[in-house]
């Protein structure tokens, strides 16, 4: 996904939380309400498998990257799967007068406590983590929240009632009210998801990672749940309300963004997999076919030293035709050894200098290089430009005879511009483009692939020059 669907998933999971919870609040008639403390029980623990899952993600990222972020945020949605699947399910164990006091006040703690470590992930980006770190920046925030878990329990005597459920005379839909505590919870709750979701979205749009894509409208819309829980605090009764809803759906998108991190894996993977069968295949060139054909050129020039000295002008030029195969197999086989060999990150300068200088180095010559790094170019159009610059100084060295080339890639409105031009003997542009050589037909033919124009200049005693623009 581009970089600006961040903004557009954010500002649509703000939408449908401010349209939901205006529509609650400014009508009274569309107030959502259905008594079903199992359907609350499928939600907590749907929700928190959902939690899990991302932060099981996490924790494989954490390996790799060591940032904060991803440290934090694996922690917050822990807490949060521990809240739903563990606090949630227990509070139906204890008897019925502590299920509105510590059975309301452990899992608020808890879940503002998560609520203020995913804030914190959002708030650092991508700051690493040191080494030594590590290890307390996982077991420190565990540890606090053993506390205050704690602390909620040896307090539970001494703790108010949460919230109050009571049948309202006048309509079928119970007055559901929370405590001050409860309410000023739900509002730091809600403050934190907020933030964090302009925060990730932000991050999203610099880096274009999916996760934090997800995790911008998926933040906007639990925090608009915190919104509808000050209002109607459902999520401790066994009501259901738009609140819950809205929670449901912040989930949604995580699990939208974890499924979509799994499918980034893979792909990268497959990726790397492919990289690494590429860089093997040119191990087996390297290693193999251009060893032999190295050693097939030295002997054909070893032949054509003794044929020359025995003045058999037949068999020298036959011998010279070898050699020249020899030197177009090489060039060949080291190119695709390069192609196969580099990644699909190479700069196009790069790439384009190393082309010319494996060719110079083979004969000796002298080969001069400008290259502007702005101009850009992906995979298939380096590919194509890298050959095109090696054939244009190979044929300049091999058939022109020149003591000097030079190479230059400047920037263009369009695009790009690459020239190679050569001080040689040169040639007879029309007569070359009659007898269709297979070095010029191959050049023009990646110039038009690019897609760019291909133009050649020469004539015989002035030199040659390969001009393309794309």
């Amino acid at each position: 996904m581009g970089r600006e669907s961040a903004t557009a998933l954010t500002v649509a999971g703000w939408a449908a939380g401010v349209g939901c919870t205006a529509a609650i609040l400014g009508t009274p008639y569309l107030r959502f309400g259905y008594r079903s403390p199992e359907l609350h029980l499928v939600l907590d623990s749907v929700d928190a498998c959902v939690a899990l899952l991302l932060a099981y993600l996490l924790a494989g990222r954490l390996r790799r990257t060591r940032r904060w972020r991803d440290l934090l945020l694996a922690v917050g949605l822990v807490v949060l799967a521990v809240v739903g699947l563990g606090v949630a399910l227990s509070v139906h164990l204890l008897p019925v007068e502590a299920r509105s006091t510590i059975g309301v006040w452990l899992p608020v703690t808890l879940r503002t406590a998560a609520a203020l470590l995913i804030a914190a992930a959002a708030s650092v980006g991508d700051r690493p983590v040191p080494p030594q770190r590590l290890q307390w920046g996982l077991v420190t925030p565990l540890l606090a929240l053993l506390l205050a878990a704690a602390l909620v329990v040896v307090l539970r005597d001494s703790l108010p009632t949460a919230v109050t459920v009571r049948d309202h005379p006048l309509s079928d839909r119970p007055a559901i009210r929370g405590h001050a505590v409860l309410v000023a919870a739900q509002a730091l709750v809600a403050g934190c998801f907020l933030y964090a979701s302009v925060r990730f979205t932000a991050q999203a749009r610099k880096s274009g990672e999916e996760l934090l894509t997800w995790l911008g409208p998926g933040c906007a819309l639990l925090g608009f749940a915190r919104i509808n829980y000050l209002v109607f605090p459902s999520l401790y009764s066994g009501w259901l309300y738009t609140g819950d809803l809205l929670r449901t759906g912040g989930y949604a998108c995580l699990l939208v963004g974890a499924a979509r991190e799994i499918r980034r894996y893979w792909a990268a993977r497959a990726d790397l997999a492919v990289v690494e069968d590429r860089r093997r295949l040119a191990r087996e060139l390297h290693d193999g076919v251009l060893q032999e054909l190295a050693w097939i050129r030295s002997e054909a020039r070893t032949l054509s030293h003794r044929i020359h000295e025995a003045q058999d002008a037949e068999s020298e030029t036959a011998v010279q035709s070898i050699l020249d195969a020899s030197d177009r197999a090489l060039d060949e086989a080291r190119a695709a050894v390069d192609a196969l060999g580099t990644g699909p990150d190479e700069p196009l300068g790069y790439a384009l200098h190393r082309s010319a200088r494996d060719v110079a180095e083979r004969h000796g010559a002298r080969v001069v290089v400008e290259l502007d790094d702005s101009v850009r170019a992906d995979q298939t159009q380096r590919h194509h430009l890298a050959r095109i610059t090696r054939e244009a100084v190979g044929n300049a060295l091999r058939h022109g005879g020149a003591s000097y080339v030079r190479v230059t890639l400047d920037a263009t409105a369009s695009g790009g511009r690459l020239v190679v031009k050569d001080d040689g003997c040169g040639f007879d542009v029309q007569g070359a483009t009659a007898r269709s050589g297979y070095g010029l037909t191959s050049m023009r033919a990646r110039a038009q692939a690019l897609p760019g124009t291909f133009v050649l200049e020469s004539a015989p005693g002035q030199g040659t020059t390969v001009e393309v623009d794309w």
